[in-house]
């Protein structure tokens, strides 16, 4: 990403990505370094990155979003290493590397998904900690966090993921289609988005406009991740490419055809540089982050 912003985030993040991992007995170490193996595989850290730019978007410290940001990418990352597992995409790379259980095994690649995700829970509440006597604060965190647990459970990216495995191969209808996208990929970015406005201490109007683009951003997202698994390169994107055909899934290009799937891209772009048009350069983040994503498929 190239706006200085996402850079600045992106930065931080890294820096301090590990800083949470919990130590570990020796004996349970291989947990640690299986954990640790997909958290520094890199990626675009775009869930964090927007939960940084929302913070600060509504006025609050890039230090107060860290702990949620780095906690939202663990949980991004534990739903990869388990998406990445036999009995679900059953994929051999993730960033151009070896997908975790090919590296430690099923077994192990399954309890390091746990383990991020109870470490993410675990960093953000622990930060609560730090909040008991300011009752605004403490309640601008405990929002954050519903918000991810929401955005990450079963009315959310468990959601739209079972909806996802169980529609293989199947003839879907186009709502099927919606429900999956909006809940297996938009679900995390509108969660990160709104813990971030959170945590800035955003009014109602500017929650609402912020939840409004992310919904735009996460299923034009997904979409060009359907795009990109059809006409990508696969050392560019670090994965295969074509998985979603010969696994039956149901896709933008599947049921719309790819001319309909770029249009609706299109589409979803323009109308989130819309909702965000009356913050002007204030939104240049956001603007700039939207029409890049589309730019992808280009």
């Amino acid at each position: 990403m190239k706006n200085p912003d996402y850079k600045r985030y992106l930065e931080l993040v890294e820096m301090h990505m590990v800083d949470i991992l919990p130590d570990v007995d020796p004996k349970s170490l291989t947990l640690y370094e299986s954990m640790k193996y997909s958290l520094v595989a890199g990626g675009k850290r775009l869930r964090p990155c927007l939960l940084m730019g929302a913070c600060e978007f509504a006025g609050g410290e890039l230090q107060a979003a860290l702990p949620y940001a780095c906690a939202i990418e663990y949980v991004h990352t534990y739903s990869l290493i388990h998406d990445d597992l036999p009995c679900m995409d059953d994929d051999e790379y993730r960033r151009g590397k070896l997908t975790n259980h090919m590296v430690f095994g099923d077994d192990i690649a399954t309890l390091a998904g746990d383990g991020l995700l109870s470490t993410a829970f675990e960093s953000m509440t622990k930060d609560l900690f730090l909040y008991f006597d300011n009752e605004t604060q403490l309640k601008r965190r405990i929002r954050a966090i519903y918000e991810i647990a929401k955005g990450c459970g079963c009315q959310g990216m468990l959601a739209g993921q079972t909806a996802d495995v169980e529609n293989e191969g199947k003839q879907g209808s186009t709502e099927m289609l919606d429900y999956i996208h909006l809940n297996k990929t938009a679900a995390m970015i509108v969660a990160a988005v709104r813990a971030g406005a959170h945590i800035g201490g955003a009014d109602d109007k500017m929650l609402q406009d912020l939840t409004d683009y992310a919904e735009d951003l996460g299923l034009a997202f997904q979409i060009v991740d359907d795009i990109l698994d059809v006409v990508g390169n696969e050392e560019e994107l670090g994965k295969k490419t074509g998985v979603d055909s010969v696994l039956g899934k149901m896709t933008y290009p599947a049921i719309y055809g790819l001319d309909a799937s770029y249009a609706r891209v299109k589409e979803l772009t323009e109308h989130a540089l819309e909702v965000m048009s009356p913050y002007y350069d204030n939104a240049e983040f956001f603007n700039d982050l939207v029409v890049e994503l589309a730019d992808r498929t280009k």
